[in-house]
Order: structure tokens, then C-alpha cells, then sequence
């Protein structure tokens, strides 16, 4: 107590002084019209700023979760339809939406975690989608989460054709930009057009036949060669990616069991 009232007195002259400033400053500014408005402009504008940054917060959380609303809806809607073109009371392709909690897009075998698992019934194989196209193939599933080896990875592969002919060809990445893939296998005598339309074949379980893939960016045919060299610009925005859907095939399993009894 002796060494605060010592610290007091020393600084006694200084405490004063800043006292005197506060109040001086008080009364100009409630005395005052331009001073005081000034204040209370600055006040203002301070709880503005405040509110504006607790209104952004409140948006970006009431955005994220109408963008799982969407994606949910999504699905269904596309489970609807699957309903509508079937016949069978159980369809054969499901949808089953999910969200990406890790992504890489800037390396040679790149991945992406969705937070879905064996728990809800995904397994290994299993086709990805978004609203905008192709994502994907199941790798690893663990109870809760899986990993997905994207179209922009090298070691995929995706079965593919020409929505204007049905010609098939085969889409692959060359690990160098993740808007572009090349198409593969198609050889001289196709006419091949910028612009032309790249959808999912349908001649693998993974994928049903439709689901858009991308567009021919430019084809190159050099004399004598018996095969294009095609780019393809990706539907799917992976820079953007946040939710996904899961293509549950029910007949999947049997097919690729009966595949495999033919190696």
C-alpha cells in the first residue's frame, strides 16, 4: 500500500494533467456542435463496422448451411429422377450427398476427403459427381470418412464419349493444369470439334451414362499419326469444391465380380 501511494505522489502532476485533458476535452465536446457530432460520427461508424462484421459472420454460416440445404436437395432431386426413368420399384443408381473436408489440386495423384464412410454405405469403387459434373472414384473408405481419387489425378482413368456421335474414348490427366484433361483414343478418321460435348459412357458401373465431363478446348491431328491429341476443359471446378454426391449402384458389386471372373 505505501509503494502505490509513493507511485501516486510521484506521479501525481502527470495523473492531474491527463485529467484536466479528458475533462477539457468533455466539455468542448458537449458544448460544441461540430465536436460533438464528429464523436458520435466516429462512435457510429465504429458500431457499424462492428455490426457489419457480425452480419458477414452470421451470413457466412447461414450460407454454409443452406449450401448443404442445396446439396442435399440435389440429390434427392436426382434420385426423383432416377425414379422417374425406372421401371423397378428399388432403382439402380442412388445418390447420396456428402461434403469435401480435405483437397489437394496442385500435385500429380491428387485426392479429396468427403465425410462419408462405410457407416453410410459407401464403398471402394464408387462413382463422385457434383451439380456440375464428374469428380471421381472412391479409393479408401473408413467408417466415417473417404478418400476419393479425383479425374485430376493420373492414375484415373474414366470411360467416356462424344455426347453428339457416342464415340468412346477414355479421359485422362497429365498432372499439369486441374481445369484441363486429355482425352485418349480417339483416333484420325472421328471429326473432332472445339466445343464438342464430353459425357460419362455408361460402360462401367462406376458411372451411369450422361453425367457431363467437359468440353473440347482444342484437338491436334498431326499427319500420320493414328490417334488425336485432345484437351478437354473440366466441368467440375475443383479450385471450388465443397460438396459432392456419392453413385450408389446397386448392381455394381455383381458386375465387377463377374469382371473379375473373366481375368
Amino acid at each position: 500500500m505505501q509503494n502505490l501511494l509513493k507511485i501516486l505522489l510521484r506521479y501525481s502532476n502527470f495523473l492531474v494533467f491527463i485529467a484536466l485533458e479528458v475533462a477539457a476535452f468533455l466539455l468542448i465536446s458537449y458544448n460544441n456542435a461540430f465536436p460533438r457530432s464528429s464523436m458520435l460520427s466516429t462512435a457510429n461508424a465504429f458500431v457499424a463496422w462492428q455490426e457489419e462484421q457480425i452480419s458477414n459472420m452470421r451470413g457466412y454460416f447461414s450460407l454454409r448451411s443452406l449450401n448443404e440445404q442445396l446439396a442435399a436437395e440435389n440429390a434427392e432431386l436426382r434420385n426423383q429422377i432416377c425414379s422417374m426413368k425406372s421401371d423397378e420399384v428399388d432403382t439402380i443408381t442412388h445418390y447420396v450427398p456428402a461434403k469435401v473436408v480435405q483437397m489437394t489440386t496442385d500435385q500429380l495423384h491428387n485426392y479429396l476427403t468427403i465425410d462419408l464412410g462405410s457407416n453410410q454405405g459407401i464403398r471402394r469403387g464408387q462413382g463422385v459427381r457434383n451439380e456440375e459434373g464428374v469428380v471421381g472414384i472412391v479409393r479408401t473408405v473408413g467408417p466415417h470418412y473417404s478418400v476419393v481419387l479425383p479425374i485430376i489425378n493420373t492414375h484415373t482413368n474414366i470411360s467416356c464419349r462424344f455426347a453428339k456421335n457416342d464415340y468412346i474414348a477414355t479421359l485422362q490427366w497429365n498432372g499439369q493444369d486441374c481445369r484441363f484433361a486429355q482425352l485418349a483414343d480417339v483416333a484420325a478418321h472421328m471429326v473432332v470439334n472445339t466445343g464438342d460435348t464430353i459425357v460419362t459412357s455408361g460402360l462401367s458401373p462406376v458411372f451411369p451414362e450422361g453425367i457431363p465431363v467437359g468440353i473440347v478446348e482444342n484437338s491436334v491431328l498431326k499427319e500420320g499419326d493414328s490417334y488425336y491429341t485432345i484437351r478437354v476443359r473440366l466441368n467440375t471446378n475443383f479450385k471450388r469444391l465443397r460438396y459432392v454426391e456419392v453413385v450408389q449402384n446397386a448392381h455394381q458389386q455383381e458386375l465387377e465380380e463377374l469382371q473379375h471372373g473373366l481375368d
